[in-house]
């Protein structure tokens, strides 16, 4: 019996929820998304627990705008995402006119899918798609010149897996699953709910050339983790 543990399960429910705990005693092996999540298991959990990444193949390169700075959110609508935190940020950039944000994700929460329409109809530079297909959800990625990940809580997100493999650099909220994700030493970090640091983020990205570098070299260097071949091999690993 194989356990995997993706986000809410690994980061609340196995704390205080008893069918969660038993899940844990119960499986052969367990498996995180990503090396930090290891750090939240119990002793006797962890002696059987693996890290598998998730994976992403990797995207051609993709021709990015020059007149804009396109900067992509993936993330559904509920609260654990904390997914108009770039929308927040876009307010504090109203003179930075070459930033546009492009939020791609369906509703999960109700009140949600209004808050998204009212943050449209007041901020020129942010736009909800609402959900679509995983090839244009790549091609999107693949296009803007950075991805921001702002949620509260992640197991091992594969938006970055997939931004990653695109040459695509990352804006991530500073928990343990993005750490892990990204490495302790990343420059692209800010503290979770904190627009003012996001905001200030996205100006010295688009306006510092040698700070974008930085991002997508760092980036470039976790590519090896996020190989379908990798995820493959682990999770054949898993079997006797």
């Amino acid at each position: 019996m194989i356990l995997v543990l993706t986000g809410t399960d690994l980061y609340r429910d196995i704390r205080d929820d008893a069918s969660a705990q038993a899940s844990l005693r119960l499986a052969s092996r367990i498996v995180v998304l990503q090396a930090r999540g290891l750090d939240e298991l119990p002793a006797e959990a962890c002696a059987k627990a693996v890290t598998i990444y998730q994976s992403a193949p990797a995207m051609h390169y993709q021709p990015r705008p020059v007149r804009h700075f396109d900067v992509c959110v993936v993330a559904h609508l509920r609260d654990e995402k904390d997914p108009f935190r770039a929308a927040h940020a876009c307010a504090l950039l109203a003179s930075a006119r070459r930033i546009r944000v492009r939020h791609i994700g369906g509703v999960l929460q109700a009140g949600m899918a209004e808050q998204a329409r009212h943050l449209e109809a007041n901020l020129p530079n942010w736009r909800w798609l609402g959900p679509l297909a995983h090839g244009a959800t790549r091609r999107i990625i693949a296009r803007s010149h950075l991805l921001v990940i702002s949620s509260w809580m992640e197991g091992g997100a594969n938006v970055i897996c997939e931004a990653v493999m695109a040459g695509t650099p990352v804006l991530a909220s500073d928990i343990p699953g993005n750490r892990g994700m990204l490495g302790e030493d990343y420059a692209g970090y800010f503290p979770p709910g904190d627009s003012r640091h996001l905001a200030a983020l996205m100006l010295r990205t688009e306006s510092d050339a040698a700070f974008y570098t930085q991002l997508r070299d760092q980036c470039a260097q976790r590519a090896g983790l996020f190989e379908p071949a990798r995820e493959a091999a682990a999770v054949r690993a898993l079997l006797p």
